[in-house]
């Protein structure tokens, strides 16, 4: 089966390369790396003809709000238009309910363009992945001290996200959205903790998680949601492993990720 993964280079786009090729299907990174832009619609007739499903795994090059709007609103109205196929998206947990963030109103946006196309579809929100908390961590830091908000959050490494989401873009186009968690959700202090090294972690009612208010329940799937199976501190030991240098932090160049 072919599958073309818009943004197939990034975080969560190379696990699903990856993972998909291991089940045996044709999985093609579809990016401006191989020449194909899904903002300018350069080349994308081209890489998505013959695919049985596209999975927009995709991210903007700046995170400002505008920017972010513009891209998701341009790059899904040029996908939908220029594929036939089962049309996968990679969202965010907790979207709807996050409208302090501009990225979170972008995904949203990005829901509702694909939910009101004739296209067969499917919805994937998925937790904040294993490899993000580190930047979560960083972006709450003031001075010393890593403010973060009263609330619980339930992160998913970016394999086990990627798994979940392949094996939908596989299957019958589900005309809605599901839901993709970690396989145990943590007070956002004692997560913080295992990655603050030498900082203090405080837990602050007046912090907000990437411009948004937070509140306790807002980043953790509900009922029914598809559970990974790697544990945070099994990643991090993992990472860790494979990279002494990341401790204490471990540092991570992305943005809000999808």
């Amino acid at each position: 089966m072919k599958i073309i993964v818009i943004g197939g280079h990034g975080r969560i786009g190379s696990k699903l390369v990856e993972t998909l090729g291991e089940e045996g299907h044709e999985a093609v990174a579809a990016s401006r790396r191989t020449g194909v832009d899904a903002f300018t619609g350069e080349g994308l007739a081209e890489a998505l003809e013959g695919a049985r499903a596209i999975i927009d795994a995709s991210n903007p090059p700046s995170y400002e709000d505008g920017t972010v709007m513009e891209f998701f609103r341009t790059t899904t109205a040029n996908l939908l238009a220029a594929g036939d196929g089962h049309h996968v998206v990679v969202s965010i947990v907790g979207c709807h309910r996050l409208a302090g963030s501009g990225y979170m109103r972008a995904k949203v946006a990005q829901e509702q363009l694909v939910e009101a196309s004739s296209n067969s579809y499917t919805i994937v929100r998925t937790t904040q992945f294993h490899e993000f908390v580190g930047t979560i961590a960083d972006v709450a830091t003031d001075g010393d001290t890593v403010h973060v908000p009263p609330a619980s959050i339930q992160p998913l490494s970016a394999r086990d996200a990627a798994r979940a989401v392949g094996r939908l873009a596989v299957g019958d186009p589900l005309q809605r959205i599901v839901e993709v968690g970690g396989p145990e959700a943590f007070r956002f202090e004692a997560l913080m903790r295992q990655v603050a090294g030498t900082r203090q972690v405080v837990t602050d009612p007046d912090a907000r998680y990437f411009g948004a208010d937070l509140a306790d329940a807002d980043l953790l799937p509900g009922p029914g949601a598809d559970l990974g199976e790697t544990r945070f501190e099994d990643w991090l030991s993992e990472a860790m492993r494979a990279d002494p240098r990341s401790e204490p932090l471990l540092r991570d160049t992305g943005g809000v990720p999808s």
